[in-house]
């Protein structure tokens, strides 16, 4: 079995525990590399809810998500769910700097009859990092995009902002950029407190507010500059509103009513004000005083806003109005893979033949010929199974995959970079042609149809395992030879669970660093905070009887729950497309040096129709390089790995799962 474990053999020991009944993993499970643990986004399933009428019609312009990151204290889902009941026109997501939760508002909005609205708060004259700060510097810009062309647009201009700032977290931007890249498909609001104009209107007063104003209409056109007004029931609200509705008419600029929203409902205030302290990384009693006074900034029915903004006729109509001309549906954006560079003459099918016909004349030797000219085939079977995949792969369009992956396999060969294709793709005779695999699918009987028929839905999966010493060499390949705008590797949302959120939103509340960390380790990383001894692993909220943790602090931290915290890498998964990526989806810079990542994870990434490559690192390849490395300098003997036989007994041993550690 091990080190220093008796002479068991992993059969027997099954057997003796052949009584123990374990529990599955749950739903929710995160268990890192354990592909039984493994997490993935179920798809959305709509609540019952009745979708509301409107007596007036509304749509909500302005609008935070969760993805906000560490602002919106609400799922893209839930925001959704919430505007189809109150019977809104359309919603617009505008988190900041960013489009990370546009998939998940998409998917949800279409499941709920919801008009999407797609845009973003962007920040201009960023001089520090938000986190940490009270009151970040920078003023906030809401940009709408009018179409999937105004859409593109504004992808790649958070794309840029974040390349330019250098490091994560640092968009820049300002009008001057902005005015390159619009083109008359955006529409511009003017924000909440820390847009220019309103906050030039309480530093300066309405002048000043007049020419932040007159800026903004000679960068982006009278009629795509929008005044915002916004009513959360706090005492300087309605003077600053007669304000800007008088510096608008002034300016021949519209008025529109929003929420400037950042949360459904007005339940969720608490949870915001926790969140604004951890960004602050203060307590709640130290970032008191830039918090909001009520719980307004939540979303609202088109008859609660004429309420509330009847001063201003027409307000709110002209809100919906707007909203309608900016919907359009996600899937109008949808990319495809990128041509691949073919020898004049030959396109992306033609080229793979070519390519797969020399690689199977190394492997099975020539072709047969009609007349039988040649000899026998090394492998009886084997070209007839070629054509047949070939066929296959010409029909479902795919001929650019195998390219993409072939290019990537033919860099390793030509680096001496051990890389091996992992999983179903050994099931291919093209892969093993083209060397992408090392197992004959032929000679091993191997069924092609568990990786690609015209049954199966999506691209193949060839996830590529590279020696891991040298890994960043591949990545930095791809980037080199598809440009930072045209590549990316994919993000991996890190999300609060257990632990992570008992601490943060403990220190929210007040409590000493030390107290929370030992609080956290009173709790399992994979179980939700309600779940204890009595309940086991289930998905339950409530007061645990185990802890003597806070009850107002697991409270908050059920609520922030499987929330996005923040970014980070995916294990290997990049992608390009046919167009920009950065026009699909904003890239920023990763943590790792030169790494640059999209804003969506491996879900989003497949739910949008991008496809992604695996280049995954595996120690093992590297251990293996050193050691063909060794005896070739010691004994003068290369030693192929992928020549080496099948050894019988080994298959039976995996096949009895007398086994352990092992992945492949």
């Amino acid at each position: 079995m091990g080190y220093q474990n008796p002479p068991i053999t992993w059969r027997e020991l099954n057997h003796r525990l052949g009584e123990w009944d374990p529990k599955p993993p749950p739903a929710w499970a995160d268990g890192g590399d354990g592909p039984a643990w493994s997490r993935k986004r179920a798809p959305y399933e709509p609540p019952p809810l009745v979708r509301g009428t409107a007596t007036v019609p509304y749509a909500e312009l302005h609008c935070h998500t969760n993805f906000s990151f560490l602002d919106g204290a609400s799922h893209p889902e839930e925001l959704a769910e919430e505007a189809a009941r109150l019977g809104l026109e359309a919603l617009a997501v505008t988190d900041h700097d960013g489009f990370y939760g546009i998939v998940r508002f998409a998917e949800a909005a279409r499941e709920v009859g919801l008009r999407t609205i797609f845009g973003a708060e962007l920040t201009l004259g960023l001089t520090k990092q938000p986190v940490g700060e009270a009151d970040p510097p920078g003023d906030h810009l809401v940009v709408l995009a009018r179409g999937p062309d105004g859409y593109a647009r504004l992808a790649r201009a958070i794309a840029q902002a974040h390349l330019r700032g250098g490091t994560k977290g640092n968009p820049q931007s300002s009008l001057e950029t902005l005015a390159e890249l619009h083109g008359g498909h955006w529409q511009v609001l003017t924000g909440c407190r820390k847009g220019a104009v309103p906050r030039a209107l309480l530093a300066h007063g309405p002048a000043a507010a007049q020419r932040e104003l007159e800026r903004l209409v000679e960068v982006f056109g009278r009629e795509r500059v929008t005044v915002e007004l916004h009513d959360h029931g706090e005492p300087l609200d309605t003077a600053r509103n007669d304000a800007l509705v008088r510096v608008a008419h002034a300016a021949g600029v519209d008025v529109v009513a929003t929420g400037n929203v950042h949360y459904a409902v007005p339940s969720r205030r608490r949870l915001a004000t926790a969140l604004a302290a951890v960004r602050s990384r203060r307590s709640l009693d130290e970032v008191e005083g830039w918090l909001p006074a009520t719980a307004g900034a939540c979303l609202r029915s088109g008859a609660e806003q004429a309420r509330r903004f009847a001063r201003y006729p027409g307000v709110v109509e002209r809100a919906a109005a707007l909203g309608l001309e900016c919907a359009f549906d996600l899937h109008l954006v949808a990319p495809n893979l990128p041509p691949f560079p073919c020898p004049p003459g030959l396109d992306e099918m033609q080229y793979l033949r070519l390519l797969t016909e020399e690689g199977g004349t190394r492997r099975y030797g020539p072709r047969p010929a009609p007349c039988n000219g040649f000899a026998a085939p090394r492998v009886p079977g084997a070209w007839e199974q070629i054509d047949k995949e070939l066929d296959v792969i010409e029909h479902l369009g795919f001929p650019g995959y195998f390219l993409v992956v072939w290019d990537i396999v033919e860099f390793c060969r030509r680096h001496d970079i051990f890389c091996q294709g992992r999983g179903s793709a050994a099931n291919s005779a093209v892969c093993y042609a083209l060397g992408v695999t090392n197992a004959d699918a032929v000679t091993l009987g191997l069924l092609f149809e568990r990786f690609l028929s015209p049954e199966r839905d999506g691209p193949p999966d060839i996830d590529v395992d590279i020696e891991s010493d040298r890994r960043e060499e591949v990545i930095q390949y791809v980037y080199a030879k598809h440009g930072r705008e045209n590549a990316a590797q994919v993000a991996n949302v890190i999300t609060y669970r257990a632990r992570s959120a008992v601490r943060d939103m403990g220190k929210a509340l007040g409590h000493a660093q030390g107290q929370v960390d030992a609080w956290s380790k009173q709790l399992d990383h994979y179980v939700p905070v309600g779940a204890n001894a009595q309940t086991g692993y289930t998905n339950v909220r409530g007061t645990p009887t185990d802890y003597d943790i806070p009850e107002s602090v697991l409270a908050l931290a059920a609520e922030v729950e499987d929330f996005p915290r923040h970014l980070g890498i995916h294990s290997g998964g990049m992608v390009i497309c046919d167009r920009p990526v950065v026009e699909v989806c904003p890239v920023e810079w990763g943590r790792m040096p030169n790494r640059t990542v999209l804003q969506w994870d491996k879900d989003d990434c497949a739910a949008t129709g991008l496809v992604k490559f695996d280049l995954l690192g595996l120690g093992m390849l590297s251990s293996l390089h050193y050691v063909v490395d060794l005896v070739r300098d010691f004994h003068g003997i290369t030693v192929d790995l992928g020549t080496l036989p099948q050894d019988p007994a080994v298959y039976d041993m995996l096949c009895e799962a007398d086994s352990v550690g092992v992945f492949q």
